[in-house]
């Protein structure tokens, strides 16, 4: 679901148009009515993957639901959102808002609080050095010098870390679609070595067969070119390619009429390009590959034509990108399948990675088993003690149960009152002695 054109403005810094929602189109009443308790209800909407993705997004979600702040939001343009200009207007928000954003900054701190905690407490307890110039990146995003509540400086921080970090979100994506197609093609190449001669030329065989059948597909018309938009008007639209009008094009694919295509609503009319060469159905073609294509489509077709580079397209940037000579191109776009993935060093590397990784956790893992068998040890010595003990015990049981048989069956001397008194024997060796009696010699 789609926002207003201010929301969708705001998130091209802060969410890079992750945070693609709907609302009621905004109100330019100066009446300031006291915000209802109800508009405060959790925010929803898509994630963008950073790892203050929440706290992101409710900021914005409340922020967006201030009368002044959406006036002023409205009306700024990028580069009063960039160099802090708009941040000064949180001094203006309704203290609800600004009560329930310093609640939410607290909610963060704390779960940064906890997740540094957890990473430290695992660090030491494997030995390893813990990098506290790491752990305390995590904070960035917001002044932690000041737990307690949202600020000026705040929104800054958020602003500045959220262009920066998703500026490089799709750079971090082809780095780790490249890890995947080495690790695709190490572990292909570690199976042909476990195989027989035979066996190695069938699977051979087999790659070179899949490889051949994925790059037989039609044409792959050019992201953003007459031809492929011409392609998307006759088959997912049902017009005829000869009334193509891109102005016409621009509103019917303008899904939430806000004037811009953001990057979700460009990606959506590469899906009939991309079915030319994908089917999940088909063993020779891989998804990922397809998404990583879907990318690099959207990628040229903004290079090309978001001209002010605010990862939007505007009305005025698309009809200008028609009258341009690249609009007409003819040439088949080459394909992910057209171009090697990384080199034979990339590889090597890769590789390298890969050993000393599994180095260490061999060393880890033995590590651990000597662990475990000096724990086992000691568990065995411990069972023998126990043992031990409760022999002692069972044999000092007996001995008083002897005792105690024995003092019940021993004859008693008579006493005066009647009761025999007890006899007790004399020690082995000795001999009886003549007492003196009194009154006798």
């Amino acid at each position: 679901m789609m926002r207003s054109k201010a929301l969708v403005r705001c998130a091209v810094v802060l969410l890079s148009l992750w945070l693609c929602i709907q609302s009621v189109p905004i109100s330019v009443d100066k009446t300031k009515e006291m915000p209802q308790e109800e508009e405060l209800g959790p925010p929803q909407s898509a994630e963008t993957g950073l790892h203050y993705d929440r706290y992101l997004r409710e900021v914005i979600e409340y922020l967006e639901k201030d009368p002044h702040f959406r006036e002023k939001l409205k009306n700024a343009n990028m580069e009063d959102i960039k160099n802090g200009k708009l941040s000064k207007e949180l001094d203006f928000v309704h203290h609800n808002f600004r009560t329930k954003l310093d609640e939410i900054k607290r909610e963060e701190m704390n779960r940064l609080r906890m997740l540094i905690k957890a990473k430290h407490d695992i660090q030491d307890g494997n030995s390893w050095t813990v990098d506290h110039q790491a752990l305390l990146k995590q904070f960035e995003h917001l002044n932690h010098m000041n737990p307690e509540t949202f600020e000026v400086e705040d929104l800054d921080r958020l602003i500045t870390s959220a262009t920066k970090d998703l500026e490089n979100f799709d750079r971090d994506h082809h780095e780790e679609f490249k890890r995947y197609e080495m690790m695709k093609e190490h572990e292909r190449r570690e199976r042909l070595k476990n195989m027989n001669e035979e066996d190695r030329k069938k699977e051979e065989q087999h790659y070179d067969e899949m490889k051949k059948k994925h790059a037989d597909h039609p044409k792959v018309n050019h992201p953003g070119s007459e031809d492929q938009l011409k392609e998307v008007w006759q088959e997912a639209d049902g017009l005829d390619p000869e009334d193509f009008d891109p102005k016409t094009f621009f509103k019917m694919h303008d899904s939430n009429g806000d004037g811009f295509f953001d990057e979700a609503e460009l990606e959506a009319l590469f899906t009939k390009e991309l079915e030319k060469v994908y089917n999940p159905e088909n063993e020779e073609d891989d998804m990922v590959e397809m998404e990583e294509e879907r990318l690099r489509m959207r990628e040229h077709v903004m290079n090309e034509v978001d001209t002010n580079k605010d990862r939007l397209v505007s009305l005025s940037e698309f009809m200008a990108a028609t009258k341009k000579e690249e609009f007409f191109d003819k040439d088949e776009w080459e394909t992910l399948g057209q171009h090697p993935y990384f080199t034979e060093e990339e590889l090597r590397e890769y590789e390298q990675q890969l050993a000393n990784e599994e180095n260490k956790i061999n060393i880890r893992s033995a590590e651990l088993q000597r662990q475990k068998e000096e724990l086992e040890r000691k568990q065995e010595e411990l069972n023998a003690q126990r043992m031990g003990l409760q022999q002692a015990v069972e044999e000092m049981e007996k001995l008083k149960a002897q005792n105690l048989k024995a003092e019940v069956n021993q004859p008693r001397a008579p006493v005066a009152g009647g009761e025999p008194a007890p006899v007790v024997p004399l020690p082995t060796g000795h001999q009886q002695q003549d007492v003196p009696v009194p009154g006798h010699s």
